[in-house]
């Protein structure tokens, strides 16, 4: 194999691949990149046997062929390189030797039939804007559980009905619920895929890349997700396991709500929760007429106070959170205003960005603490 090739491409390329790479395996294929010269394109595929990543980049192809090099070492050792055409060639032995201006080196590779098989994508089923995806999934990826043993947990539930899409996660103390209906009329599919958090967070750079006005198309078969943005590929496996019954947990009344401003608050919650637990992060709030108290204290550290002005007529009332909850989902939220709605100091509170539209809904629930 032999091509040429825009380092810049390339770099480009390579980067996309990383997050998708593994790095610390028993199997050392999986650390490569495999490389497929084409006609007059050059394909790259990266996998961790559980995600996988194909993209492409222009190139002159000499002679076609396919081979693996270790993908770290490859994008540290070109992105080192002048911004000029990189002429790579595979000797039979499977090093690949790099010429590019006056730099010339060697990097050991494997041959490419050790490289897994990334599955076929089948015929869409959905196609969407990009950034309907990448905002559902900015406003839900933080709600995920860490925990390993919570399996099902550890990634969000992607929902496709006619017209709208929605995306739901949870670690079992708090809830993320978003559902998009604006510029989705077009959206005819029926579908429910746990995806899981690495997937979705290289969904997220691969629709920064692509751009503002890019569409990704939508597919699955029994075990895998594939997401498309223009040429490049994403395939992920499904989680496996059933996603709780979220709308069981979904508050139905609010008999106490205040409304504030998101910028207030959000710098008030962090001030406060500086001299919070370090393990529980907990913040007590407090309601009055017109106004919301936010305390915290630490025996051996001190303890801070803030008042803010809010719309609020619910009568005195008191409730403790975790300040990392909160502050969460008020860093990604778009609207400069936002209701905290509560039952009471046992039931869990829910946040709603205020003045939502008809094509776009977003709740988050959180529960209360013990102070």
């Amino acid at each position: 194999m032999e091509f040429s090739v825009s380092k810049a491409d390339l770099v480009r390329e390579l980067t996309l691949s990383q997050g998708v790479v593994e790095k610390r395996t028993t199997i050392p294929i999986l650390s490569n990149v495999l490389l497929e010269a084409t006609e007059d394109r050059l394909l790259l595929t990266a996998t961790d046997l559980e995600l996988g990543i194909r993209t492409v980049c222009p190139a002159r192809v000499k002679r076609p062929g396919a081979g693996t090099i270790p993908a770290r070492k490859l994008l540290d050792y070109v992105r080192l390189l002048p911004d000029a055409e990189l002429h790579v060639r595979f000797a039979e032995n499977q090093w690949a030797s790099l010429v590019c201006g006056r730099s010339r080196t060697r990097i050991a590779g494997m041959s490419r039939d050790s490289f897994p098989e990334l599955p076929p994508m089948p015929e869409p089923l959905a196609e969407l804007p990009a950034w309907v995806l990448s905002s559902m999934i900015a406003k839900t990826i933080y709600a995920i559980s860490t925990e390993e043993s919570r399996f099902t947990l550890s990634g969000a539930l992607l929902i496709f009905r006619e017209g709208a899409a929605a995306m739901v996660s949870t670690d079992g103390h708090r809830l993320a619920l978003v559902e998009q209906r604006e510029g989705l009329a077009e959206l005819r599919a029926h579908y429910r895929a746990l995806i899981p958090r690495k997937a979705m967070a290289e969904i997220l750079k691969l629709a920064q890349e692509a751009g503002p006005e890019a569409t990704v198309q939508f597919s699955g078969d029994e075990n895998h997700l594939f997401f498309r943005f223009g040429e490049r590929l994403l395939i992920s496996r499904k989680l496996a396991g059933n996603f709780p019954d979220f709308e069981r947990v979904l508050p139905r009344e609010h008999p106490r709500s205040l409304l504030l401003d998101r910028e207030e608050a959000r710098a008030a919650i962090e001030r406060v929760s500086q001299f919070s637990d370090e393990r529980s992060h907990a913040i007590r709030l407090r309601l009055a007429a017109g106004e919301l108290r936010m305390h915290s204290s630490l025996s051996d550290t001190g303890e801070s106070e803030e008042s803010l002005p809010v719309e609020y007529d619910g009568g005195d009332f008191e409730i403790g959170f975790n300040a990392h909850y909160l502050l969460d989902f008020l860093r990604v939220l778009d609207e400069q205003r936002v209701w905290l709605h509560f039952k009471d100091a046992q039931s869990a509170g829910e946040l709603r960005p205020a003045g939502e539209d008809a094509g776009y809904t977003y709740r988050y629930i959180v529960m209360p603490m013990k102070i």
